[in-house]
């Protein structure tokens, strides 16, 4: 249903131009340099832009293009929704002055989704940002490069009914070499909303994970099954915005959300499965922990592996405060490791590998605890103080978590030396976190997004 839109041939971008200062040429630039199907530019205004032919309309293009995408005043878009029927399957209208606007603006609204309905046209908004996609190369976002940097493709999609939260968390995960699929800004919705799109995802092979913002769900029944059926194949997690009445407001000005009682949307998530996050700070860390993360977390059960044992006890307190295990070392583990590390290590759970530490004791502690089935996953500390720890050592647990084919944490601490550690250990596509709290939160995801299925 939703091909159109993920999967398109063809793209008719109305509105588009070269001239800066206009919306529409961003979106004809990165289309013009990602999309790999046929672009049609529509604008009566010019024959050509550059050298590519521009159409007057969209019945002027003799191939019925699977996609249209409008960049102009919102008061013409009805009537060219009418006109086209027959010659577009969907449109992503990016254009503002609906029923975000007020009443005038909901009257134009009401109009648009009775002229797609009549035309048996998809839309994805108005007031949106669309579709940014690595795995097809759309992109209908308009904010320059140069302002917001696309994220690398990966297996991550990103459902937003803001395009401004879309934008910012897109520029961040880039900024952390965090990999997207798709990235959907629906604003209005005035037709293809959340479960339209979770029931794409859910069995789209491109994606392996899907983290949601929302203000408002008019649908709630079909959202907790289209929820539910994602979650069965791939961990969900959901931000919903809007529970205090100052937020609400703001909601219905930015794009006409009603937001609702947040209780029923925490009882809805739980339903469903659904990773429930507590704001931005959440949203990003589950962006990054489910979005690098391929290995498969069967439980609640951590190792805390580090060479500096204040740290190791912070995290240990995190993780119980969060509900995960800190289970002690079982007795054959215990044996295994006092005859593989220094004697100076304290084997337990925190394990603190000193100051004395080398990489290769990483590595010997990873594997020993992690190859039997006492944990599910692994945070390892690395503190860079110690001489003996090498830019080796991100290597080494990544060879190490491949072999395990379980999670491992990567939470460092430090200044500038430490965060300059950091860009190997992402090179590996080791998740780091610079905090006992957020590491622990991490792993919380993990262990909830794969909770009762996969086991």
């Amino acid at each position: 249903m939703l091909d159109c839109f993920f999967n398109p041939r063809s793209i008719a971008l109305v509105g588009a131009s070269l001239n800066p200062e206009k919306l529409s040429s961003v979106i004809y630039e990165s289309l013009n340099s990602r999309f790999t199907g046929e672009l049609y530019p529509v604008n009566p205004a010019h024959e050509a832009l550059g050298r590519v032919k521009c159409y007057p309309s969209i019945k002027a293009i003799k191939e019925r293009v699977d996609l249209a995408v409008f960049a102009i005043g919102a008061e013409h878009i009805p009537e060219m929704i009418r006109d086209g029927a027959g010659q577009f399957a969907g449109a992503i209208i990016v254009s503002g002055g609906f029923k975000e606007a007020g009443p005038a603006g909901r009257m134009l609204e009401q109009e648009l989704r009775e002229a797609a309905a009549r035309a048996g046209v998809r839309i994805i908004g108005p007031n949106c940002l669309g579709i940014y996609d690595t795995v097809t190369g759309l992109d209908t976002f308009f904010i320059p490069p140069e302002r917001m940097e696309r994220p690398p493709g990966g297996g991550l999609s990103i459902l937003s009914q803001s395009g401004s939260f879309a934008v910012t968390v897109m520029d961040e995960l880039a900024a952390n070499g965090v990999g997207v699929a798709r990235v959907v800004s629906y604003g209005n919705k005035t037709d293809v909303n959340e479960s339209d799109c979770l029931d794409f995802l859910a069995a789209d092979e491109a994606t392996s994970a899907v983290v949601l913002y929302i203000e408002s769900v008019e649908e709630g029944e079909r959202f907790v099954n289209a929820a539910a059926r994602c979650v069965l194949n791939k961990p969900v997690a959901a931000l919903k915005v809007g529970h205090t009445k100052a937020a609400a407001a703001a909601a219905r000005s930015h794009t006409g959300a009603l937001a609702g009682r947040y209780e029923i949307y925490s009882a809805a998530f739980k339903k469903a499965g659904v990773i429930e996050l507590h704001g931005y700070e959440d949203f990003l860390l589950a962006c990054r922990v489910l979005g690098d993360n391929k290995d498969i977390s069967h439980g609640r059960r951590v190792m805390i592996i580090t060479d500096g044992g204040g740290i190791g006890v912070a995290i240990a307190d995190s993780c119980v405060d969060l509900g995960l295990e800190v289970t002690p070392l079982g007795s054959s583990v215990t044996r295994a490791l006092r005859g593989t590390l220094p004697s100076v290590c304290a084997v337990s759970n925190p394990m603190d590998l000193t100051g004395s530490v080398i990489d290769r004791d990483f590595g010997d502690a990873l594997q020993k605890t992690l190859e039997g089935n006492e944990y599910d996953v692994a945070i390892v500390a690395s503190l860079w103080g110690p001489p003996g720890l090498t830019d080796n050592l991100p290597a080494l647990i990544a060879e190490k978590k491949k072999y395990l084919k379980k999670p491992v944490i990567i939470c460092t601490p430090g200044g500038t030396y430490t965060r300059q550690r950091e860009e190997h250990f992402r090179a590996m596509g080791l998740p780091v976190f610079f905090t006992p709290e957020s590491a622990a939160r991490a792993v919380s995801f993990i262990a909830e997004g794969r909770r009762d299925r996969w086991a």
